[in-house]
């Protein structure tokens, strides 16, 4: 009798980064072959915050992995889409990054939906029987339409239907595993 033995087939995982922030988030990653699985995390924000800032936000990101190793274990690459959609604003960014200028997020509010793509890297450690540490980062490419609205409070909207892409980090995690 013979058979091919497969380690771990299912995992389900918490990005502490994103809990650190307050988004509520699961993820579930499935193996689909010996070194290959299909990771889908899903985050949400949807609390009000204090002074009139908003960031409000649902996002989902799913994505092909390629491990080095087995599955579940050491190193990975892998490629993602993602896509959701925002409202956020009153936040003194101070940062102008590869075309994206989040310093505008200071004095309006800025309500749309993204998608996009990226790639990633990431690595596993194994703590024990079904616990794991994983860490990912991803760089990849968005394109969001958007209005733009005055100010925090009053709702006046100044410009609608903008469109803008985004180039730079499109993944960051350092998730808790547990897998079956």
């Amino acid at each position: 009798m013979s058979g091919t033995i497969f380690g771990q087939k299912m995992a389900l995982k918490t990005n502490l980064l994103d809990d650190a922030i307050l988004n509520v988030n699961i993820g579930a990653e499935i193996g689909l072959a010996p070194k290959w699985t299909l990771d889908v995390p899903v985050s949400i924000n949807a609390w009000n915050l204090s002074h009139q800032r908003k960031w409000k936000h649902w996002y989902v990101q799913p994505g092909v992995r390629r491990w080095f190793c087995d599955r579940f274990a050491g190193h990975f690459v892998g490629v993602h889409a993602h896509g959701g959609q925002y409202n956020i604003g009153g936040f003194d960014g101070k940062i102008n990054m590869l075309g994206t200028d989040f310093r505008k997020l200071k004095d309006s509010r800025f309500q749309g939906w993204f998608a996009g793509a990226g790639i990633s890297y990431g690595y596993s450690w194994i703590l024990g029987k079904h616990w794991n540490i994983e860490a990912e980062i991803g760089f990849g490419w968005s394109y969001t339409r958007y209005d733009r609205f005055e100010c925090l409070g009053c709702g006046r909207k100044v410009e609608s239907g903008k469109s803008h892409n985004y180039v730079g980090p499109t993944k960051a995690a350092i998730n808790v595993v547990y897998s079956f």
